[in-house]
């Protein structure tokens, strides 16, 4: 049985097909400005690297901002569901986690079955968010990339007056107008997104085995401050592609649901 799962965020689309429980085409796309026409652009780049096509999947769930919109898909699911199911299948010990995408971020705490308990979430402001990093990224002339590795050489690590992005910005341009060293202010503003994400984290509860999952999570500088504050260690995603755990989820909905299983 071949299935599939469409996670459509603000930022980026995910897919991923899936036989008998294995990833068999996965892919991660910019979002375009329609949600239908980012869900079709992304599921087409992994039904070709699975070698398959629509037709020959037995379902399909949408989760992400854009889920009600997927033209092709069965149901959706939410993103806080797909989120827990998608990062216990990455890592079955998974009991924390904490996801930060492009607009949102959010901390879901798992039980031994990994039934949703408790989360929190951030919808309502760019701080905390990819988008924050993102923002910060083009201040400082840096990549995404670039943003998470260049933060280990701070000697002096600047504290951002805010975590509002119109203020952090303020304040990084203040910081490089007055010759601050680019890797001491990466560094803060790897923290200040930390910060935030760390209150949210405290709030649901932490227990390991804590991941992160969403683009994020390959930013060593966020990651490595998420790990300073929290006073745990976040075990790496290595099975595949952490921003993948949306759609992973919603594949392992639809595997479900054309089993006849009640999701």
């Amino acid at each position: 049985m071949i299935v599939g799962g469409c996670d459509v965020g603000s930022l980026t689309s995910k897919a991923v097909v899936m036989r008998e429980g294995r990833i068999i085409g996965s892919a991660i796309a910019k979002s375009k400005a329609r949600p239908s026409e980012s869900a079709e652009i992304v599921m087409s780049m992994a039904l070709n690297e699975a070698g398959c096509s629509i037709a020959d999947l037995a379902c399909v769930i949408g989760t992400g901002y854009g889920r009600d919109t997927i033209p092709f898909a069965a149901d959706a699911v939410t993103e806080i569901a797909c989120h827990a199911r998608g990062a216990r299948w990455l890592l079955p010990t998974a009991m924390t986690v904490i996801d930060i995408g492009g607009q949102d971020c959010k901390a879901i705490r798992l039980d031994r079955e990994g039934r949703v308990v408790k989360f929190a979430t951030n919808d309502k402001c760019a701080s905390g968010t990819g988008r924050f990093l993102e923002v910060m990224a083009r201040v400082l002339g840096l990549d995404l990339e670039e943003l998470g590795t260049i933060a280990a050489r701070a000697k002096n690590p600047v504290t951002l007056a805010s975590a509002c992005t119109v203020w952090a910005q303020a304040d990084v341009i203040a910081f490089l107008n007055n010759r601050v060293p680019i890797e001491d202010i990466a560094a803060g503003v790897n923290s200040a997104m930390a910060s935030r994400m760390a209150v949210m984290a405290h709030g649901v509860g932490i227990e390991p085995d804590v991941c992160m999952t969403g683009g994020v999570a390959k930013n060593e500088g966020v990651v490595n401050a998420i790990e300073k504050l929290l006073g745990v260690r976040i075990k790496k995603i290595r099975r595949h592609d952490p921003q993948l755990a949306g759609a992973i989820g919603a594949a392992l909905y639809a595997e479900e649901r054309a089993r006849g299983g009640v999701r």
